[in-house]
C-alpha cells in the first residue's frame, strides 16, 4: 500500500487500534477491498474510526452531568459514477469486514473499471519513499481525556465558576461545560480518483479534540441578561490555564454587563457589521456551506456555476484552510485520506472554486481539496467546511469598521 500520512506515529497507532486489536493485518484489508472489485466499481475505501467523548457540566457549583462514550466500526463504501454503495460494521473482525465489502459490493453491481490491489513489497517500497518527504503534523497525538483525572476536571470548572463570580457581583448564575474527544481514524482505499488504479493508499491520524464554554446570568433592576464565552482546540486540557480561565470569565461577565444597557435594535435594513472571532451566521452559513462542492454540482447554491465571477465587493478574499496548527476545524488528512490545504474560494470579491471530496473533484472536473469530512464511520463522506475565515482587509483601522479573525483583521 501506498502510505498517505504526514506523520508515521498515527499510522502506528491506527494499525494496533484497529489491526493489532482484532487479529488482522493489512492483506485482510486488502483482501475486503478486493472482494469490492469482484463487480465492477470505479473506487473503494474502507473508513476505520475509534474514537472516546466525554463532556462535563457544572452550575450553580454542582456537578450536574457527566457522560463518557465509546464509538468504533468501519464503513465500506465503492463508487461508479456519481452513485455510492455503503454498508457499515461496528464489529472490527475478518469476518465483519469481508460481510460489509460482499453487502456494499452486492449493491454496487454496475461499475466502470477494476483495480489490482498491493502487495507488502510495494508498501514497503512507498513507506521509504513517502519518510523522505513527510509533512508536518498540525497537533500533537495525544489524549486529553487521559491527561486529567475526573477530581482535576471538575475543579477547573470549579475555578472557573470563582473567577466569574468574582468579576462582578450582578452575576447570579453561572454553568460551565468541558468536553474532550480522543480520536483514531485510518483509511484504506483502491487509489485516489483519477490516481493509480493499481494501488492503494493507506492513511490514519490521530485526532485530539477539546471544548470550554461558560455561560453566565447578570442581574440589575429586574432585568436579566447572558453573556457567553470559551475556546478549543486540537490539543489537551492543559491549554486551560489559569490566565485562558480569567479571559474567559472576564469576557462572558463583560458580555453580560453590556448586555444589562443595551437597547433594542431598529428594524429595517441596515448594513451589518460582522464581529471579531467568530462571525458565525454570515460567514460559516450563507457563505461557508454554499461553496461546498456537492451543491454546486447538484446546482442548488447560490455560488453554482459563478466560476470567475464578482460575488463579493472588492477587497474581500475568504479561504478555507485545514492547515493552521491545533485548530479546531484543522485536520492531517481529511476522511478521505487526502491532505488539508489552504483553498482560495472568493479572491478580492472573485470566486475562485469550490471544496471538494474525491467523488465532487472528480465529477467537476477540479482538483481535491482536502475536504472529505464524514460524522462517523456509519456515514459518507461529504465536501465540509476546515477553518473557513476572510483575510485581512487593506484599510486603515481608524477610517473603517475594521474585524479580528483567525488571521488578524478583516475588512467589510
Amino acid at each position: 500500500m501506498n502510505l498517505i500520512e504526514p506523520q508515521f506515529a498515527a499510522l502506528a497507532t491506527a494499525r494496533e487500534c484497529f489491526l493489532g486489536r482484532y487479529g488482522l493485518t493489512e492483506l485482510d484489508v486488502s483482501a475486503a477491498l478486493a472482494e469490492i472489485f469482484r463487480h465492477r466499481v470505479d473506487y473503494a475505501d474502507l473508513y476505520f474510526q475509534y474514537a472516546r467523548s466525554e463532556s462535563w457540566s457544572l452550575e450553580e457549583g454542582i456537578v450536574k452531568s457527566g457522560s463518557f462514550d465509546i464509538e468504533e466500526g468501519v464503513g465500506v463504501r465503492a463508487v461508479t459514477g456519481d452513485k455510492q454503495a455503503f454498508s457499515y460494521s461496528d464489529d472490527i473482525s475478518r469476518e465483519a469486514l469481508m460481510a460489509a465489502a460482499k453487502a456494499t459490493r452486492g449493491i454496487a453491481r454496475h461499475g466502470a473499471g477494476r483495480v489490482r490491489v498491493g502487495d507488502k513489497a510495494s508498501a514497503s517500497r512507498a513507506a521509504s519513499a513517502a519518510s523522505s518527504n513527510p509533512r508536518t503534523a498540525l497537533y500533537t497525538p495525544l489524549d486529553p481525556l487521559a491527561s486529567m483525572d475526573p477530581g482535576e476536571k471538575i475543579a477547573l470548572l470549579e475555578r472557573l465558576e470563582r473567577l466569574a463570580r468574582a468579576r462582578d457581583p450582578r452575576v447570579t448564575h453561572v454553568m460551565a461545560n468541558l468536553a474532550g474527544t480522543y480520536e483514531i481514524m485510518m483509511v484504506a482505499a483502491s487509489s485516489r480518483f483519477g490516481g493509480d488504479a493499481n494501488g492503494q493508499i493507506l492513511a490514519a491520524d490521530v485526532r485530539p479534540l477539546v471544548r470550554l464554554s461558560l455561560t453566565v446570568i447578570a442581574e440589575q433592576d429586574g432585568r436579566r441578561e447572558q453573556g457567553h464565552a470559551g475556546g478549543g482546540g486540537r490539543f489537551g486540557y492543559a491549554y486551560f490555564d489559569d490566565d485562558m480561565l480569567a479571559a474567559y470569565a472576564n469576557e462572558a461577565v463583560d458580555q453580560a454587563l453590556v448586555n444589562l444597557d443595551a437597547r433594542a435594535a431598529p428594524a429595517g435594513s441596515m448594513t451589518v457589521v460582522l464581529g471579531p472571532g467568530w462571525p458565525g451566521v454570515l460567514l460559516h452559513e450563507a457563505i461557508g456551506h454554499g461553496l461546498e462542492g456537492d451543491f454546486n454540482r447538484k446546482g442548488s447554491s447560490a455560488f453554482s456555476g459563478r466560476i470567475g465571477e464578482r460575488v463579493a465587493a472588492p477587497g474581500i478574499t475568504i479561504v478555507d484552510d485545514g492547515t493552521l496548527a491545533d485548530r479546531r476545524g484543522s485536520l492531517n488528512v481529511d476522511d478521505e485520506g487526502n491532505a488539508t490545504q489552504c483553498t482560495v474560494l472568493i479572491e478580492d470579491g472573485i470566486l475562485k472554486g469550490y471544496m471538494q471530496d474525491s467523488l465532487n473533484a472528480r465529477l467537476m472536473k477540479t482538483g481535491v481539496t482536502g475536504n472529505g469530512r464524514r460524522e462517523s464511520y456509519a456515514s459518507l463522506p461529504m465536501p465540509r467546511m476546515t477553518n473557513t475565515y476572510m483575510l485581512n482587509g487593506t484599510r486603515d483601522p481608524r477610517v473603517t469598521h475594521v474585524m479580528a479573525n483567525l488571521a488578524g483583521t478583516y475588512e467589510i
